[in-house]
C-alpha cells in the first residue's frame, strides 16, 4: 500500500477499514481493522500448544492490562516521536523538537514503570511471552531503528533485555521483515 499516495484512503481500502487507516485484515468474509482485534483473531485461529498466548483466568487479565497500558500509556508517548521522524519529513516538514522532547520525557516515565515490572517478570504479563509483549513490536521497532533515541533503553536494562528477547524470536522477526523499511514503502 502506497501510504504517501493515499491508497489507505481509497475506496478499496475503506471497505476494509472505514477509518482509512492501516492495518486492515480480511479472513474469508470476516473484515477486521485495529491491530489488537486482528492479533486476537489470528492468535485464536492459529493457536498452537507451542504458542499458547490466550490463556484463561488471571493470566488473561494480566495480558489485557498490559495491552491497555500499551494503548493508553506506551503508544501515546512513543508514537509522536516516530511520527515526527518518519511522517513529518515525508510530508516535507521538519520534526518538532519541542514535541519530541516532551514525548521523550513521557516515554521515560512509562519506561520507569516497565522497568519495575520487568524486574519481577521476564515479560509484561508474567513469565511467558504474550500478545501484550508482541503488540509493542511495530512501534518499538520504528522507535529503535528510525529515530535517534534507541539509546534511551540503555537506562532501562530490564526493558532493553525484554526488547532484545522479543527481537530474537523468529515470529517477531517475520513480522518485522514485513514492515515498511523506508518512507518509499509506506
Amino acid at each position: 500500500m502506497d501510504f504517501a499516495a493515499g491508497e489507505h484512503k481509497g475506496p478499496d481500502h475503506l471497505e476494509l477499514n472505514p477509518f482509512g487507516q492501516i492495518p486492515a485484515f480480511q479472513d474469508g468474509d470476516l473484515m477486521l481493522f485495529e491491530s489488537r482485534a486482528i492479533s486476537r483473531h489470528v492468535l485464536r485461529k492459529y493457536k498452537t500448544a507451542e504458542v499458547d498466548l490466550l490463556r484463561e483466568g488471571n493470566i488473561q487479565e494480566s495480558v489485557d492490562v498490559w495491552l491497555d497500558v500499551e494503548v493508553h500509556q506506551y503508544k501515546p508517548a512513543v508514537s509522536p516521536i516516530v511520527y515526527q521522524h518518519i511522517l513529518v519529513p515525508m510530508g516535507g516538514g521538519t520534526p518538532d523538537e519541542k514535541i519530541i522532547a516532551e514525548c521523550i520525557d513521557n516515554t521515560k516515565k512509562v519506561l520507569d514503570v516497565y522497568e519495575a515490572r520487568l524486574s519481577k517478570f521476564k515479560y509484561l504479563a508474567g513469565d511467558f511471552v504474550s500478545l501484550a509483549d508482541l503488540s509493542h513490536a511495530p512501534i518499538t521497532y520504528y522507535f529503535m531503528t528510525r529515530t535517534p533515541y534507541a539509546s534511551v533503553l540503555d537506562s532501562y536494562p530490564n526493558v532493553k533485555a525484554w526488547w532484545e528477547d522479543l527481537m530474537s524470536r523468529p515470529a517477531v522477526q517475520r513480522v518485522i521483515s514485513q514492515l515498511p523499511k523506508s518512507t518509499d514503502e509506506l
